[in-house]
């Protein structure tokens, strides 16, 4: 989880030397075009995954292919997705069919000397796998608070759990990672040997997302809560 003070272009990042727990790349994720940057141990991939909240969920029906943002959890070796029982997108992934999530986080712009070696820096990761709905009712309400927690640690006891209605309204899947990589890239500008002496300036430039000032709501005069208490002092 971020912290106030840490941004994304700042965090130290785990990707370098955890190699633990590699798996054989296998052909639907292995990474091709450059693929000094892959990293197919599971530890890698997880940092990435733990340090976002958007996944890209991408899946086929009847030969046309969707693409939905969605707000994740991981637990695990799977991925807790929510949505309304009425999604499309909840329906077919909970018949079991094939899916792929993707995750992204931009670190940094990378600017060089020439048009054609622009970048960007950043941590990103493909998995494969199928889901499954999530019937029982404990198992619904435990995922839908550990989705929370995920979010921000502590708020789920901060919070009141979902009723009836609002369990029997929403749809919860679990995305067995079936295989995954991640793809890495960071460091300054590559640019050719012969515009290093152009009169162009070239570097990184680094993106970072931090925590703004709480904004209460409108009918909300209750003081802050410990977690965002902590959230803000970054413990």
């Amino acid at each position: 989880m971020l912290t106030a003070s840490s941004g994304f272009g700042m965090k130290s990042s785990p990707l370098a030397n955890s190699h633990k727990a590699i798996m054989k790349a296998k052909p639907r994720h292995q990474v091709r075009r450059i693929p000094e940057r892959a990293r197919y141990d599971r530890a890698s991939a997880y940092a990435i995954l733990d340090a976002a909240f958007i996944a890209h969920v991408a899946f086929s029906v009847d030969g046309q292919p969707f693409v939905i943002p969605m707000l994740y959890a991981r637990d695990g070796d799977a991925l807790l997705l929510h949505g309304s029982i009425a999604s499309r997108l909840t329906q077919k992934l909970g018949d079991g069919i094939e899916a792929c999530i993707s995750v992204t986080i931009v670190d940094g712009l990378v600017l060089a000397r020439s048009h054609f070696h622009h970048s960007a820096n950043y941590r990103s990761v493909v998995a494969f796998g199928r889901a499954r709905t999530i019937v029982e009712p404990a198992e619904k309400v435990a995922a839908l608070a550990h989705f929370v927690e995920a979010m921000l640690p502590g708020r789920a006891a901060e919070a009141r759990a979902p009723d009836k209605n609002e369990l029997a309204a929403t749809a919860v899947l679990r995305f067995d990672i079936a295989d995954i990589s991640a793809k890495v890239r960071e460091g300054g500008a590559k640019d050719d040997k012969a515009d290093v002496d152009l009169p162009h300036w070239a570097g990184v430039v680094p993106i970072a997302q931090r925590y703004g000032l709480p904004e209460p709501s409108a009918d909300c005069a209750i003081a802050l809560p410990d977690s965002v208490r902590h959230l803000l002092r970054g413990t």
